[in-house]
């Protein structure tokens, strides 16, 4: 996907969020983010925004904490929310296709503008069906190639580094399908961090997983079950997944 779609599409999930954070109340239960209110949700979704827009604004080259949220609730929290949120579109928009800043999945994008309308795009995304879990909303779609695109993010960066806790004592191998665009992933799980491979590499699967990329997105980022007919295989992977694949 080019930069412009990951900026558009930010845009657009963007403000869906803010529109049904503020349709369910922000003092609303979040089911996919357990523990969490959807006050929770905008300041969290609000302050990796202005972390972000930072390294892009300010090319800053090393890593630094989230700025803190402030104690908002209501209106008040919702108007902070959009603020942050325009001002990280604008910063992507804005910026020059060479700025150099900090970025912690390398190998995600080909140059640091890229990675962080990529994670942005995907991490407001996620959180947007968070707020629609909280609402008692369907999901709103997203385009299969975005969710293929998520689905690649997830597989191939974020289990990828050290923390990621989804392991198993013995070589299994994991294979996910994308039914709608022919995207395949295989996924060799072992003591170590999965070590992911696109495309079908031929060796048998202990577990497959195949449907539409957009329900891969929602499934894998787990805010949907990680069960039913397109499951098969060893289905304890599946559950294990849904146990420890989470990403903080």
């Amino acid at each position: 996907m080019k930069i412009s779609e990951y900026v558009e599409t930010l845009a657009r999930e963007g403000e869906l969020l803010a529109e049904t954070a503020e349709r369910a109340g922000t003092e609303a239960p979040v089911p996919t983010c357990p523990g969490w209110r959807v006050t929770d949700l905008l300041r969290h979704t609000g302050a990796v925004h202005r972390w972000a827009a930072g390294y892009v604004t300010d090319g800053v080259l090393e890593p630094g904490p989230f700025p803190d949220a402030p104690e908002l609730a209501g209106a008040e929290l919702l108007a902070w929310y959009r603020e942050g949120h325009e001002a990280l579109v604008r910063a992507l928009a804005e910026a020059p296709a060479d700025v150099q800043c900090w970025t912690f999945l390398p190998t995600a994008a080909p140059s640091p503008l890229a990675f962080w309308a990529r994670r942005q795009a995907h991490e407001t995304a996620v959180h947007r069906m968070d707020a629609e879990a909280a609402l008692g909303a369907l999901y709103s779609p997203v385009t299969p190639e975005f969710a293929e695109d998520g689905v690649d993010e997830l597989l191939t960066g974020f289990h990828a580094r050290p923390r990621s806790r989804m392991r198993t004592e013995e070589p299994r191998v994991l294979r996910v399908r994308a039914a709608d665009t022919g995207a395949v992933w295989t996924v060799h799980l072992s003591a170590e961090p999965p070590r992911t491979v696109s495309g079908d590499t031929g060796e048998p699967a202990d577990c497959e997983v195949i449907g539409t990329a957009s329900w891969l997105y929602e499934t894998l980022w787990n805010r949907l079950p990680l069960m039913g007919p397109g499951v098969s295989g060893d289905e304890s992977l599946a559950r294990r997944w849904a146990e420890t694949a989470g990403i903080g």
